[in-house]
């Protein structure tokens, strides 16, 4: 049986954390007021503040509809050829708009002149696997094909997400992989949401207690998959369950030490080793799910923030 004692926090995320309001049960009654919340929170207004960063929308066909998309990039960029980044949020597969979380990519975007997509996928229960990878994957050969039109070059595209996005981020880079899909350059993996199968002592430790608990991971896992579980999940919704990790782009895999997906995010970057990729592992001591975008006076946050700037840096050839 797993072992319930857990890593220490960091003081000063600790003293942001126990001002944190402890997650209350998630339920079908309860799911759209949560999600109200978080959409107030995370509303244009509110985020899309930054003077240096022009946005605007297009709309593109997908697999369910029509898909939204926000285009944002540097004001005064005068470049005609730059990276692209397309980024894809996080919510456990049930929360979140495409702007959710999205202020520290801002950096990348002012840092690398890159142009950031981000893609308004369908959310569980109403819209179970494979519907949200499914429109990821739309919005990403959406980019790649229009790559010269919106001045990127196609060759020079990164992958991004946090959380949940971050699993969804690996489940099209492996659907890419496996159907010769749009090529892409990098993987940015920010805590994936990877496993479904919740079997990992850092499950076990944080199964109620953290920014997001166990409880609230299986309860998304279950809205995702619909009752699915085994053979009968595939790896492009659980991307842990994929036995090759062979053919990824180089990979960033980033998460805390006190938090619910550390193991997974350990094993996902260890068998990308395995396979002979490219893959940079950071576990931050202390830290728990959503440290870096919640706590960001902390100095392991800005650690943090600073180590993969200059990794997204470097593999965009922007470095210097």
């Amino acid at each position: 049986m797993a072992s319930l004692t857990k890593p220490p926090y960091d003081p000063e995320l600790w003293e942001v954390l126990k001002n944190i309001p402890p997650e209350l049960p998630l339920s079908l009654e309860t799911l759209q007021a949560e999600r109200d919340g978080l959409m107030a929170e995370h509303s244009p207004e509110k985020v899309l503040t930054d003077p240096a960063i022009s946005h605007r929308e297009a709309r593109i066909p997908g697999p369910g509809g029509e898909l939204v998309v926000s285009i944002l990039e540097a004001k005064d960029s005068t470049s005609t050829i730059r990276p692209g980044i397309y980024y894809i949020h996080g919510g456990c597969f049930i929360f979140g708009t495409r702007l959710t979380w999205i202020k520290p990519c801002f950096e990348w975007i002012k840092q690398c002149d890159a142009v950031l997509v981000t893609v308004e996928y369908r959310l569980a229960p109403e819209h179970p696997d494979p519907a949200p990878v499914e429109d990821c994957y739309a919005g990403l050969k959406w980019f790649s094909e229009n790559a010269s039109k919106l001045g990127v070059n196609p060759d020079q595209i990164m992958l991004a997400g946090f959380s949940a996005g971050g699993a969804l981020a690996a489940g099209i880079a492996l659907m890419a992989r496996d159907h010769n899909g749009p090529k892409t350059c990098a993987m940015c993996l920010i805590a994936p949401m990877l496993d479904d199968q919740k079997t990992t002592t850092s499950t076990s430790q944080f199964m109620s207690e953290g920014a997001l608990t166990g409880e609230t991971n299986s309860t998304a896992w279950s809205w995702l998959l619909q009752g699915r579980s085994g053979e009968d999940v595939g790896i492009y919704a659980a991307p842990a369950r994929a036995k090759d990790l062979s053919g990824l782009p180089d990979t960033w895999v980033d998460v805390g030490s006190a938090e619910v997906f550390r193991d997974e995010c350990v094993a996902f970057a260890g068998r990308i080793w395995e396979a002979g990729g490219g893959c940079e592992l950071h576990v931050w001591r202390g830290a728990w799910h959503g440290f870096d975008v919640t706590a960001l006076d902390a100095k392991v946050t800005k650690t943090a923030l600073e180590m993969r700037l200059g990794w997204i840096q470097r593999v965009l050839g922007v470095e210097g």
